[in-house]
């Protein structure tokens, strides 16, 4: 019985095995074709060309493009991500303790922008036309209009610099306070399960900001979804049995409408979910946040092939554990539609 269960996910992940496979030869070959010459970066400006050769042998780069691919997969089946020429720490290090802190801000973002772009979302399909309606209109232009450095940087301003209530914007705690003991990597996890309440609101106020940045951006796709899916259920044939029938407003809205306008609301955050957590950079450049964005790009200005090859590896495992996490939360919405 437990295998019968296990069938559908294990079918699942058997199908994610292709869209690794090639997300690794991918990422492999746009590495190489990046301009520059990590060889000749590391070696130093005053490097003669004997100098960039003996570079060049030591990080493998002299051997043909097929060996190196070779070793890669070779090391990447022993767990071996390979050395950050940049930090000089194994990859896994650098993704391990930067990961938790990008993962953090995105769902702090994401729990902020569905607590309101769902009600929102709702009430603007309930009451179409009224000025909810157009508020969530003006809301969901504005969240895809304004750039998310210059809502970073206007949040600092206003917060921080003008009205002093914000702390300020370096990282995931302030000076003030050091890390809580690693249990999970998330600062409002590990902090209150080594009872530093401290810490926790420090770390918390640390949040608000890039949060509230993240939020704006992710709030319009959310709200707009969850409108529109409002409003396709609630003109839907069984809506209106269900009014006939004689159920009360609020079991047809919450119990049937709503219920049913969940699963495209579920796809959008999971898309958004992906998106926000590789593409935050900005908002980790303006709040100094050590995540894995910041780290990417820093690796990549570098021509560090290592560090942006198992960046772009995570970020796939990541995306297909997140699609094998919204089918599973389909299964429980909907269980007609199952784990197929």
């Amino acid at each position: 019985m437990a295998y019968g269960r296990g069938g559908p996910i294990l079918r699942r992940i058997a199908q994610a095995i292709p869209v690794v496979t090639g997300v690794v030869l991918i990422s492999f070959a746009l590495t190489r074709a990046l301009p520059g010459d990590p060889a000749a970066y590391f070696a130093g400006l005053m490097a003669d060309e004997d100098s960039i050769a003996q570079v060049r042998a030591e990080l493998g780069l002299d051997e043909p493009l097929m060996m190196q691919l070779l070793y890669y997969v070779r090391d990447l089946l022993q767990g071996d991500l390979g050395m950050s020429l940049t930090t000089g720490q194994p990859v896994v290090s650098d993704l391990a303790s930067r990961l938790p802190a990008s993962l953090e801000l995105t769902l702090f973002a994401l729990l902020l922008s569905t607590l309101v772009a769902l009600p929102l979302g709702v009430v603007a399909a309930v009451r179409q036309g009224s000025w909810i309606d157009h508020l969530c209109r003006v809301l969901v232009t504005a969240g895809v209009s304004m750039p998310t450095f210059f809502t970073g940087i206007l949040l600092v301003y206003v917060f921080y610099y003008l009205l002093g209530v914000a702390p300020s914007p370096l990282g995931r705690l302030d000076f003030l306070y050091i890390p809580p003991p690693h249990v999970t990597g998330f600062y409002l996890i590990d902090a209150p399960l080594a009872g530093e309440w401290g810490t926790f609101m420090g770390a918390l106020k640390q949040l608000i900001l890039p949060g509230v940045t993240l939020a704006l951006f992710t709030l319009a796709p959310i709200a707009r979804m969850t409108r529109a899916a409002m409003l396709s259920a609630l003109s839907a044939d069984f809506i209106r049995t269900a009014r006939a029938a004689g159920l009360s407003k609020r079991r047809v809205l919450f119990g049937y409408a709503l219920r049913n306008a969940l699963l495209p609301v579920v796809t959008t955050l999971g898309m958004v979910f992906s998106f926000v957590l590789g593409a935050n950079v900005l908002v980790e450049k303006v709040f100094a946040w050590p995540g894995i964005g910041s780290y990417a790009v820093e690796a990549l200005v570098v021509s560090d092939y290592a560090a942006v090859q198992g960046f772009v590896l995570v970020m796939a495992l990541l995306f297909v554990a997140l699609n094998l996490i919204i089918d599973l939360i389909y299964a429980v919405i909907d269980p007609r539609i199952g784990v197929n």
